[in-house]
């Protein structure tokens, strides 16, 4: 039985888009997500053809490299402390196939490279019969993030 991501991530419901670990390797995680009719989102984005947004996408695919870093950490033995996954870079985001209520995907992260605390991915979604629905590369790093000084808060 797989970890739940919930004791992996900080993220949780309604901003959680990974349902469940399928698999790992030393460079590598895939994971799966059904995309559920009664989302919120789904109301919006666009009334009476809904399709899932391509940002949330990416979103779902960027959990899943922070469920890489936070595995690979309990293996080590090494703790994450209290930070956050944080992005430093998305390039090459191809979309090629909608996602609709309903889709399962599989989402699969592979580390390329470390540098000085930060983890360059790649990451792909796939629909459950194959069919491919984007890539992108990130940099991702567990840190605290700053919090703004002075003034009002966002």
């Amino acid at each position: 039985m797989s970890q739940p991501v919930t004791e992996l991530i900080p993220h949780r419901p309604p901003f959680l888009f990974v349902d469940e670990i399928v698999s790992t390797t030393p460079e590598s995680l895939t994971a799966k997500r059904t995309w559920r009719g009664e989302e919120d989102f789904y109301k919006g984005h666009y009334p009476g053809a809904p399709i899932t947004p391509g940002v949330l996408l990416c979103e779902a695919v960027f959990q899943t490299g922070a469920l890489f870093l936070s595995r690979e950490a309990k293996a080590s033995g090494a703790e994450l402390g209290e930070g956050v996954p944080l992005l430093a870079k998305i390039s090459d985001v191809r979309f090629r196939s909608p996602v609709y209520p309903g889709d399962q995907v599989v989402i699969e992260v592979k580390r390329k490279d470390r540098m000085a605390g930060f983890h360059l991915m790649t990451g792909a979604i796939k629909k459950a019969d194959g069919t491919r629905v984007l890539n992108v590369d990130f940099s991702v790093a567990w840190k605290s993030p700053e919090k703004p000084t002075g003034g009002a808060g966002i």
